[in-house]
């Protein structure tokens, strides 16, 4: 219990070193308690072999320290009562993932059970460890700022824990002279472990801007965040400006400036998915260094982080690095992950903090000293995501951190949610900012730079222009490819994708496919040739000296540096389109306008005409599956202001753009359209509510307000229920992974593609329960049996009946009898 306190020692003087003495005391006597359960007759006999607990010792922990004694004696040393004890002693308790639940007469029992000589030793270790932390102090502390810290609290206690735990860092000792002997020895080791365990932030580089861009050609709003005020305590900041126009940057530069004025101790990078992560984690292996002093931990958070090779090559370097580091104990979990220097991840490893679920309170501790870095932020603009976002921010700025969101296409009205969140979160009170200036750099409370004079996009405004049917992109494409240029065609389902693909194809135009169904090593694969193609320095034509053409679905829009000379799309909300767009003619300074074999960047939108009559089925016309995709009524408003205004002006035009589709009063649609839009809002309405039904209540502390449920349980995105399957290839041993890995573990990650639930319905997938695949499941714990289908691929790729498999094309449903 002392080697962990010691450790929660180090982690405070390193996180948050202005701490008051009387506050670190507090936490780590309180930490050092946290396996008081340890002590009394039942723990013991289970040591011993003779029988399993009725209660775990954490539990205990909880019943000793609400024993009306034990709370006397720590208030009257440390002041407080016992109302503001209570919150602390829960999260301290509760370091097993979860807060505590049980009742004052389960406490009672508790007590019995262990018996009277526990009794007496429990309250002689707390006398001690009141005497080892003699400043601790309850003193100003009220009930509802002990539930705020509760949360703090547990995700020390966890990290603590975990390090102070490990017999490596700490083997067993001889009994020592006194507790305050043994404590002097262990304060020792413990710095030593938190050093080891990567824990231990290096100082911010005390130049600044340090980035090699920041010297040259530095864009407006890279200036703009170079000389904006900072406001004092937790701050957030608004990045909002063109696809582009050098964002991400902007932001490294504003968060250098942060870290100096010590609103963080470091950085986590949210994105919005696991691409557009591997890419930001690319991105950061190669200038994080020049944030600080030292070379700092930096690991990838997201489900699949272990396929990433950038992310290998950092985890196994050894020895000393000049650039960043990664060591074992950080990278051995995606929760952990969160706890080094700089984090770069999926937003829903930062969501998982504010739902109820194991060891939320760990990423809420991992977070709490960092920079909150968001990327894409209006790709969360969807009512649950929405909610999400709005607690995150609130608990972020609770606990005192800071917060950096970057978008081109976020509507004011969720900008003011977002920013009255973060302001409600630090304890200040909030007026909404309703100033529409674009591009924009805002800090709510303080200062903001609106005045962008002469700023215009080095590629001009991007002409739209209406294409009626997909027939007719086919030939546009074709033409365009012919001449030599670089083309895209973006569509919303899958379906569409694969047909669009099979019909340039059929036209003699050799196009690639981008989407979500393939395998995760074939999609990889395909990335990483549309990077090669279509990226900052790809070849854009073939040895034919033709243009190479792609078709995706939305997975190209986000975050990933793509550069078209032509682009044909399906007809989606604003949003949607203009970050789509800004894949069009991206890198003007590698290639300017004279070097293109078009003349200008057009749009090509496919959609129907908005001033004909419209009803349910106006869009399914042209797009016949991808239709239902998004919004009836987002999608003909952005074809009714699109269209009418020919022109998407970069960047000037884009926040009338957006409020238009997505703002606060919105155009009135047609009659036949209604229906839709109401049916959306109340959808809206209902997953909002889901949100805060699943939120932690953060008022009530972690005890009433947390949880230890499965992530499972409690998604951070809603969607339509997906299956899983495991593609695997017959061979003379066996069944074996569709993929090729170092190890089987990650040939099957590589191997799995997932699908809508409802696509798989009428077909009958193979018996999970044949002998070849209960062979190759049969070390398989029942968690992974239950949500991976394994389908062995045949020859011609067929899989079931309805179902075939093609590594070009992806998962193909053949069957007219499976699920829309």
């Amino acid at each position: 219990m002392l080697d962990v306190a010691a450790v929660a020692e180090v982690l405070l003087a390193a996180s948050d070193p202005d701490l008051p003495a009387g506050r670190r005391d507090l936490f780590c006597l309180l930490v050092a308690l946290h396996d008081l359960g340890k002590i009394g007759a039942q723990f013991r006999r289970m040591l011993h072999g003779e029988g399993a607990q009725t209660w775990r010792h954490w539990q205990v922990t909880e019943a000793w320290l609400r024993a009306e004694a034990m709370e006397d004696l720590i208030c009257n040393r440390i002041g407080g009562s016992h109302l503001t004890l209570q919150p602390l002693v829960a999260a301290i308790a509760g370091h097993h993932g979860g807060p505590p639940s049980d009742t004052a007469a389960d406490h009672r029992r508790m007590r019995v059970m262990a018996g009277p000589e526990a009794a007496a030793d429990a309250q002689a270790f707390v006398e001690v460890c009141l005497d080892l932390w003699p400043e601790a102090s309850l003193g100003g502390i009220d009930s509802a700022e002990a539930r705020a810290l509760s949360w703090r609290l547990s995700g020390l206690t966890v990290v603590a824990d975990w390090i102070g735990s490990n017999p490596e860092w700490f083997p067993p000792a001889q009994s020592p002279a006194s507790a305050a002997a043994y404590l002097v020895e262990t304060r020792r080791r413990a710095a030593r472990a938190v050093e080891e365990a990567g824990l231990l932030p290096p100082a911010p580089a005390g130049d600044w801007p340090s980035f090699a861009f920041a010297r040259v050609d530095v864009r407006p709003m890279q200036k703009a965040v170079l000389e904006v005020p900072l406001r004092d305590g937790p701050m957030l900041a608004f990045v909002e400006d063109e696809t582009g126009a050098g964002k991400t940057e902007a932001a490294l530069l504003l968060a250098q400036r942060m870290l100096l004025a010590g609103k963080g101790r470091g950085l986590y990078f949210a994105l919005p998915t696991m691409a557009t992560a591997d890419a930001m984690f690319e991105r950061a292996r190669k200038v994080m260094r020049a944030l600080f002093a030292a070379p700092p931990s930096l690991t990838l958070a997201h489900g699949r982080a272990a396929l990433s090779p950038e992310f290998r090559e950092v985890r196994e370097q050894t020895g000393w690095s000049d650039t960043v580091v990664c060591g074992p104990w950080l990278a051995d979990s995606r929760r952990r992950a969160l706890l080094a220097d700089i984090g770069v991840g999926t937003i829903d490893q930062a969501l998982l903090a504010i739902l109820p679920t194991r060891f939320a309170t760990l990423r809420i501790h991992g977070l709490a000293a960092k920079i909150l870095i968001v990327d894409e932020v209006h790709e969360l603009g969807d009512p649950y995501l929405a909610e999400e976002l709005e607690a995150l921010l609130r608990l972020h700025a609770q606990g005192g951190g800071s917060a950096i969101l970057l978008t081109a296409t976020l509507p004011l009205g969720q900008r003011a949610r977002l920013a009255r969140a973060f302001e409600e979160g630090a304890g200040r009170d909030f007026s909404p900012d309703p100033e529409p200036a674009y591009p924009a750099l805002s800090i709510p409370g303080a200062a903001a730079v609106r005045d962008f004079p002469g700023v215009i996009s080095p590629k001009g405004s991007v002409k739209v222009a209406r294409l009626t049917m997909p027939d007719e992109a086919v030939t546009l494409i074709a033409r365009a490819s012919e001449a030599g240029a670089a083309c895209a065609w973006v569509r919303n389902a899958v379906d569409d994708a694969i047909a669009a693909v099979e019909a340039l194809r059929a036209a003699g135009v050799e196009a690639e496919l981008l989407h979500a169904r393939y395998a995760f090593a074939d999609r990889k694969r395909i990335e990483a040739a549309a990077l090669a193609a279509f990226g900052p320095e790809g070849e854009r034509r073939g040895r034919d000296g033709r243009g190479r053409v792609i078709v995706a679905t939305q997975v190209l829009e986000m975050s990933l540096d793509y550069d078209f000379d032509v682009m044909v799309s399906d007809l989606a909300p604003v949003a949607a389109l203009v970050q789509r767009a800004g894949r069009l003619w991206r890198h003007m300074s590698r290639r300017p306008a004279p070097g293109r074999p078009v003349p200008r960047p057009v749009l090509h939108v496919i959609a129907p005409d908005p001033s004909r009559p419209a009803d349910a089925h106006w869009l399914a016309e042209v797009q016949p599956r991808g239709a239902w995709v998004y919004g009836l009524a987002a999608q003909w408003r952005t074809a009714e202001v699109l269209f009418r205004a020919g022109e998407i002006v970069v960047p000037g035009g884009l926040r009338a753009l957006i409020e238009a589709v997505h703002g606060e009063n919105l155009l009135r649609v047609p009659e036949g359209i209604r229906a839709s839009e109401d049916r959306a809002a109340g959808e809206a309405y209902a997953a909002a509510g889901l949100a805060r039904l699943n939120i932690v209540k953060i008022a009530k502390g972690y005890r009433e307000g947390g949880g230890a449920n499965d992530d499972r349980d409690y998604p951070t995105r809603l969607g339509r229920p997906t299956r899983a399957l495991l593609l695997v290839r017959r061979t003379p041993a066996g069944l074996s992974p569709w993929a090729e890995a170092a190890s089987r573990a990650e040939a099957e990650l590589l191997s799995e593609v997932s699908a809508r639930e409802t696509r798989f319905r009428g077909l009958a997938l193979p018996d999970q329960s044949a002998p070849e695949i209960a062979a190759f499941t049969a070390d398989w714990p029942e968690w992974k049996r239950a949500g991976l289908t394994v389908c062995p691929v045949g020859e011609n790729g067929g899989i079931c009946e309805g179902l075939r498999y093609d590594p070009r094309r992806g998962l193909l449903f053949t069957s007219t009898t499976s699920g829309a």
